[in-house]
């Protein structure tokens, strides 16, 4: 298996998770990036490490199954990675500056422009990330972005080559970020959907940062178990809106009895309907249209990190025979191997 925990053999990408994701979601996040990188890597050799921001509240079952696999966020400071991924969560506050961990990753982002060759942001964590390195502000918005989306390639770049011109990504936000102020900042719009907005972008600076407002990890039932839970904080009366459903997901038939589901929970808010929420989601057909998309762009994305490492390792060989010259001042000529 090409995505590997505790070993590292020489040659293989070493690649970071910082996993901030919520208790119930963190080993469903862990799983969607250990599949998606298995994928995308293509027999290539992929040595996985996690991660997680000091100050995301964790209960007693996570905080010991974070400590037993996951290493401790400090062991970056002093080291390097080829490449990092750094997840979002559920926001806290209203001011993605006020989050208890908003330090932690303000110096994770400063970290990674000198110690990776890419950097990848996802959702939220994209969100804090251009807040923190241009000042821009995410925008809510009225409706919740919730499903698979249309998305065009905008841009000719090698992130996205041998992409579709159209193809279909998961999101599940309530906010946007501004196009114009993104292009205004130096960042590349790479695809863009219709409905949901700038769905992937860049920005090109000492190393690359990929930012991605949708979710190419996903698995095929991420969104049922998202639109699962908000049903359920309706019932409870912890929402008081009924959720939407999501976009372009669910079957026909699925889709009906869910909208004949929803005019009863409205009607009857209890928690008997859970039963029925769950027999409905059970027998539902759910078609994966997003999985090779996601798994080109990570594989692309991969391909950059090993020629930018490739390219570093011949810089620093090239650097030490200069260095070596002006040592002994002559040529640096290799030992002739003896047959």
């Amino acid at each position: 298996m090409p995505v590997l925990f505790d070993s590292e053999p020489d040659g293989c990408l070493r690649i970071g998770l910082v996993n901030n994701m919520s208790d119930e979601a963190l080993l469903a996040t862990e799983c969607q990036f250990v599949s998606l990188l298995h994928s995308a890597s293509d027999n290539m050799p992929v040595h996985l490490s996690f991660y997680t921001l000091p100050g995301v509240p964790r209960s007693g079952l996570t905080a010991s199954h974070i400590s037993s696999l996951y290493s401790n966020i400090e062991d970056l400071w002093n080291g390097h990675l080829d490449g990092l991924i750094v997840t979002g969560r559920e926001p806290m506050t209203e001011n993605l500056a006020d989050e208890p961990y908003w330090d932690s990753l303000t110096r994770v982002l400063a970290w990674a422009q000198e110690n990776c060759h890419a950097t990848v942001l996802s959702c939220l964590a994209a969100h804090a990330a251009i807040l923190s390195m241009d000042g821009i502000r995410r925008v809510k918005r009225n409706d919740k972005v919730f499903g698979i989306f249309e998305c065009a390639r905008v841009s000719d770049h090698p992130l996205t080559a041998g992409t579709a011109s159209e193809f279909r990504l998961p999101h599940s936000r309530w906010n946007g970020v501004p196009e114009e102020q993104l292009t205004d900042c130096g960042y590349e719009v790479l695809t863009r959907s219709a409905i949901a907005g700038v769905d992937t972008f860049i920005k090109q600076q000492k190393s690359l940062f990929v930012f991605f407002q949708g979710h190419p990890e996903y698995e095929i039932d991420t969104l049922l178990r998202e639109y699962r839970r908000d049903v359920g904080r309706y019932i409870n009366g912890e929402s008081p809106r009924y959720p939407l459903m999501p976009r372009n997901y669910f079957d026909e038939p699925t889709v009906e009895e869910l909208v004949a589901f929803k005019e009863k929970a409205i009607s009857r808010r209890s928690e008997e309907l859970l039963p029925e929420l769950n027999r409905i989601l059970g027998n539902r057909t759910i078609a994966n249209t997003w999985q090779a998309s996601a798994a080109g762009i990570y594989r692309n994305l991969l391909d950059h990190i090993c020629a930018q490492k490739k390219a570093m390792l011949v810089s620093m060989t090239m650097n030490a025979m200069v260095d070596r010259e002006q040592i002994l001042g002559a040529p640096y000529l290799p030992t002739p191997l003896l047959g």
